[in-house]
């Protein structure tokens, strides 16, 4: 089993939800982020004043799933996410030693 993390642009979350959708992926974890890279941040002004925004909004998906979807689901992560320009994110990869339904107590595979 493996836990794959990926960190997207805010607008690119339906995108790779719907694509993660269509290969059979049942379950996502999203949350809203903050950070940077490459990216760096940029200046902004606000009422006359400028300023840093040194951490960029970006949206974290945790997706469980079988080792042998992995290769799919960083295809199509990384396909509906990109859009060619810096700061499309990244994806990390993590084993995933156990997982338990909490509601049925099945663990492992038959919990995802």
């Amino acid at each position: 089993m493996k836990m794959v993390t990926a960190i997207v642009k805010p607008f690119k979350l339906d995108d790779v939800r719907e694509a993660l959708s269509e290969i059979g992926v049942q379950g996502v974890t999203v949350t809203e982020v903050k950070g940077f890279g490459r990216q760096k941040g940029h200046t902004e002004l606000y009422r006359g004043a400028e300023y840093v925004v040194d951490f960029l909004p970006k949206v974290k998906l945790e997706i469980a799933i079988s080792a042998d979807m992995l290769d799919q689901v960083i295809d199509v992560i990384s396909k509906a996410a990109n859009t060619g320009k810096i700061g499309d994110g990244k994806i990390f990869i993590n084993d995933l030693d156990r997982v338990i339904r909490i509601r049925t107590g099945e663990s492992d595979q038959d919990a995802l």
